[in-house]
């Protein structure tokens, strides 16, 4: 599955709003700071994230894209 941040901010802004929050009201941040938020999540995850395999033919450590 690849990592899109405009996704992750409508999913974080969703789920701030089922808990009652107001993400996108007049005086909250709005969705362009929950989209650069979510770009910097997922820019730290593809940049920094690795996937160990352990055994087999294809053992060794491999970057997430």
């Amino acid at each position: 599955m690849a990592l899109d941040p405009e996704v992750l901010a409508k999913d974080i802004e969703d789920a701030m709003a089922a808990r009652g929050f107001s993400p996108l009201a007049d005086k909250a941040a709005g969705h362009d700071w929950w989209l650069a938020f979510a770009e910097g999540i997922v820019n730290h995850i593809t940049q920094n994230a690795e996937v160990p395999v352990a055994t087999g033919s294809s053992a060794g450590s491999y970057k997430v894209t």
